[in-house]
């Protein structure tokens, strides 16, 4: 009788043995990498929503301080977006070098650079996490989904 509420179950291939639990306006969980597992014995109390299998694959580049990650985000077979992910490696404190990723982002994206992260805001002056790597990609993610709901208009 209650509503259901959403958890997604992600994976980074920079962290191979975890997995990563979001849930909808919620905590991230973040266990080991038979977390998979234990959800499948627990199917009798989550529905498993597998056309919604969302992704992003690409290529790792490092650039002195800087990785930079450029994916191509698909769901099912077909491609939606791309995706860039840009950390500064020295720095834990992710408010500490925003204006340093900005500039390195505007460097090779020019006006498309994004503006700081809600994760930010949130965060303030403690320790950025994978964790909080993941919300991004859930919050990504979400934003292609919304774009696909929408109608598409013809052009005549």
């Amino acid at each position: 009788g209650q509503t259901g509420k959403l958890m997604y179950v992600m994976h980074n291939s920079e962290y191979p043995l975890s997995c990563f639990a979001l849930f909808e306006n919620g905590p991230c969980l973040i266990a080991d990498a038979n977390f998979d597992i234990l959800m499948v014995k627990l199917k009798g109390f989550f529905q498993n929503a597998k056309a919604n299998k969302i992704e992003s694959r690409g290529t790792r580049y490092q650039y002195c301080d800087f990785l930079v990650k450029v994916g191509t985000v698909t769901m099912g077979p077909s491609a939606r977006g791309i995706s860039v992910e840009v950390e500064y490696c020295p720095c834990v404190i992710a408010n500490d070098c925003w204006n340093l990723l900005m500039e390195f982002m505007q460097s090779f994206m020019g006006n498309h650079a994004p503006g700081i992260p809600a994760v930010f805001g949130a965060k303030h002056d403690s320790i950025y996490g994978p964790a909080d790597t993941m919300v991004q990609y859930m919050e990504l993610f979400n934003k292609i989904r919304k774009q696909q709901q929408v109608p598409v208009a013809g052009i005549r």
